[in-house]
């Protein structure tokens, strides 16, 4: 096996399809929610920041991944795994490490849970919901980054002339927008109680 295999991603339009567009305004515009629900959430109770706190890190997150969908720098970072793999020759066994890389993904997600439960654990069901939506996110990120060719063949496929990886996407997304905008709804509608009173 050769040992020069040679980095060839550059930056460009990851998708530059509708769906793929879609994706990005829906991205964005969960990011702007989540942080307008956390500034409501925060004037609602001043004395409990951790609610707002994790709207505001959702917003970010969602920002960041947003962005990163055009940007397409997983590719760039699978591409860096590959010549890491020749130049060290173990490119014969990279499924192998991408096992390793889910199992490890996975179990550090599940050592997390419990800590991110217990600080969720008194906020109100729409941050649950959001959780239950930025999780769903985050497991296919991760999921497309380790570039399975198994997995990566049943995202292109279509279901009602759709894309999976859109499907699944779009989904997660919506259920965070979704919470967030229930949210804060709620948080306008209890400071309107308190400014009328």
């Amino acid at each position: 096996m050769t040992s020069n295999y040679e980095f060839s991603w550059h930056p460009g339009i990851g998708d530059p399809t509708i769906g793929g567009w879609v994706t990005v305004a829906l991205y964005l515009l969960a990011s702007i929610s989540c942080w307008m629900t956390g500034g409501c959430v925060l004037r609602q109770n001043l004395n409990d920041k951790s609610d707002a706190r994790i709207w505001r890190f959702i917003s970010m997150f969602f920002f960041i991944l947003g962005i990163n969908k055009q940007l397409d720098l997983q590719s760039g970072m699978t591409e860096l795994g590959r010549m890491v793999a020749y130049s060290e020759g173990w490119y014969e066994r990279r499924q192998a490490v991408q096992i390793y890389f889910v199992i490890s993904v996975a179990a550090a997600c599940v050592a997390i849970v419990p800590a991110f439960i217990y600080w969720i654990r008194k906020s109100p069901v729409q941050m649950w919901i959001a959780s239950v939506g930025s999780t769903f996110v985050l497991g296919y990120v991760l999921i497309r980054a380790a570039s399975f060719h198994h997995l990566d063949t049943f995202f292109r496929s279509r279901f009602l002339g759709l894309k999976w990886y859109w499907i699944l996407e779009m989904a997660g997304i919506s259920i965070v927008l979704l919470a967030s905008e229930w949210r804060r709804a709620k948080a306008l509608h209890q400071i309107g109680d308190h400014l009328a009173s």
